[in-house]
C-alpha cells in the first residue's frame, strides 16, 4: 500500500497493483529475466549460507505486513498503531507465519542532504530484531515515503541519488545481519495517479531504480556482497511485470527476488463502497459477485509469474494481498477466508511467498488486521488459520 488505508478508496479497479485488466503485450523474449553476473568472490561473511534465493523463498511460509507503522507519515503512531513492540512478532511467529514485511518511511526521518537519522536507523533495527529474536525472516524496503520515487525521466536524477545514498546507509546499517534479513529497493512505483499501462520511459526508470538499488547495497560489501534482494516490476502489477521488469545486473549469483501485489478483483477487496461481497465458486448472488478475478483468473495470473520468474530460478514475493471485512453484509467473513485462502495457496504452489497486507485497526469495519497491535492477540484466527495453512 503506498497510504493509509483510508484512501483505499479512491484506488481504481486495478487496485494496489494486482494483476487487472490486462496489460498490452511485449515481446517475452526481450523482457526475459537478464542471467546474474558470476559472483566476485565476495568477502568472508557471518551467517549467510550457502542458499539461492529459490531455496531461500522456500523457507519464507506464509508472511504478514507490519502496514501502516514505520511508514506512517508524521512517526510510527501517527496511523493510529501502537509502537511495534517485541509480544507483537513472538505473536506473529506463534500463529505460524514465517516472514515479516516491514514497510518503512526513510525521507522524513533525513536532513536536507538525505542524510538519515541515526536515532530512526537504530528504531528500524530494533524492529528488526524482534522479528529475528521471534525466529522470522524479515524484509525491510522503501516504502511510499511521500512519492518521491517518480519513475519520469525528470525525476530520475534525483531519486537515482536518493536511492543510492539511502540504501547505502540503511546497507551499511544492516551489514552484519544474517541471511534471514532481506532489503527490498521500492515500493508501488507509478507515476502518481495513472494506472494504465507504462510508457516506456516508466519502465524503463523504474527498471533503473532497481538497478541503482542493487548497486548501492553491493557497493558496501560484507553480508550485502550476497543479501538476498528483491526488487519490483512496475506498480507491482503482475501483467506489467510479466511484459517490462528486467532483472538488474547483480554481482552475487542468485540472489535477486522479484515482487508484485494483489488485490484482485478491487471491488471485493478493497472498495468499501462496493456491494461486491460474495467471491468464488462458493457465491450464491450474482449481484454480489463480480464476473472477473475468480479462482481460475487468480492461477492464471500467478501461473504467469511462475513461468517469467520462478521456473527461471528466480523466486517471487507476493508483498502484499488481502480483503477488507464487511460487517454490513451477513456471512461476508466466509468469502473474505475462501478468498485469502486461495491467493494464499496458489501463490505458495505457483512458488511465490504469499505475504498479507494488515495495516492494523483489526476490529474496524473494512480493515485487513489480522492481530491486537498491542497484544499480538490473534483477532481472527480462523482467517490466520487460512493464510498460514496456505503456504504450507
Amino acid at each position: 500500500m503506498k497510504r493509509r488505508d483510508a484512501l483505499l478508496a479512491l484506488l481504481p479497479l486495478a487496485g494496489c497493483g494486482g494483476g487487472g485488466a490486462s496489460a498490452a503485450s511485449a515481446d517475452p523474449a526481450a523482457a526475459a529475466p537478464a542471467a546474474p553476473a558470476a559472483p566476485t568472490s565476495p568477502p568472508a561473511t557471518n551467517g549467510m549460507r550457502d542458499l539461492t534465493s529459490l531455496q531461500l523463498s522456500q523457507q519464507m511460509g506464509a508472511g504478514w505486513n507490519l502496514g501502516n507503522s514505520l511508514e506512517a507519515i508524521g512517526g510510527e503512531t501517527a496511523w493510529g498503531n501502537p509502537a511495534t513492540a517485541q509480544a507483537l512478532m513472538t505473536a506473529v511467529k506463534a500463529a505460524g507465519f514465517k516472514t515479516v514485511r516491514i514497510p518503512v518511511s526513510w525521507k522524513q526521518y533525513a536532513d536536507a542532504n538525505d542524510n538519515i537519522a541515526t536515532t530512526w536507523l537504530s528504531r528500524v533495527a530494533q524492529v528488526v530484531d524482534y522479528a529475528r529474536n521471534a525466529g522470522l525472516h524479515a524484509l525491510v524496503n522503501i516504502h511510499w515515503d511521500g512519492g518521491w520515487m517518480q519513475p519520469t525521466l525528470a525525476a530520475q536524477p534525483v531519486a537515482n541519488a536518493r536511492i543510492t545514498k539511502f540504501w547505502t546507509q540503511i546497507a551499511n546499517h544492516f551489514k552484519g545481519y544474517d541471511d534471514m534479513l532481506l532489503f527490498a529497493g521500492t515500493n508501488e512505483v507509478m507515476v502518481e495517479g495513472d494506472y494504465g499501462t507504462p510508457k516506456a520511459e516508466y519502465v524503463d526508470v523504474q527498471n533503473g531504480f532497481n538497478q541503482a538499488f542493487v548497486a548501492a547495497v553491493r557497493a558496501t560489501g560484507g553480508n550485502n556482497a550476497v543479501r538476498h534482494l528483491v526488487v519490483q516490476g512496475f506498480n507491482t502489477n503482475i501483467d506489467h511485470t510479466v511484459n517490462f521488469a528486467v532483472m538488474p545486473t547483480d554481482t552475487a549469483a542468485n540472489r535477486l527476488m522479484m515482487e508484485v501485489h494483489y488485490y484482485d478483483p478491487y471491488d471485493f477487496t478493497l472498495n468499501d463502497k462496493s456491494a461486491i461481497w460474495q467471491w468464488g465458486a462458493g457465491a450464491t448472488d450474482a449481484k454480489a459477485t463480480q464476473t472477473w478475478a475468480n479462482e481460475a483468473y487468480t492461477d492464471a495470473q500467478f501461473q504467469k509469474m511462475k513461468a517469467r520468474f520462478v521456473d527461471k530460478g528466480v523466486p517471487v514475493i507476493l508483498g502484499e494481498f488481502g480483503a477488507i471485512r464487511r460487517t454490513e453484509y451477513t456471512g461476508a467473513e466466509a468469502y473474505r477466508v475462501a478468498w485469502n485462502r486461495y491467493v494464499s495457496r496458489s501463490a505458495w504452489a505457483h512458488g511465490m511467498v504469499p505475504v498479507y497486507w494488515d495495516a492494523g485497526a483489526a476490529r474496524d469495519n473494512h480493515s485487513m488486521g489480522l492481530f491486537d497491535r498491542a497484544t499480538g492477540e490473534q483477532v481472527y484466527p480462523v482467517l490466520i488459520q487460512a493464510l498460514v495453512d496456505g503456504a504450507r
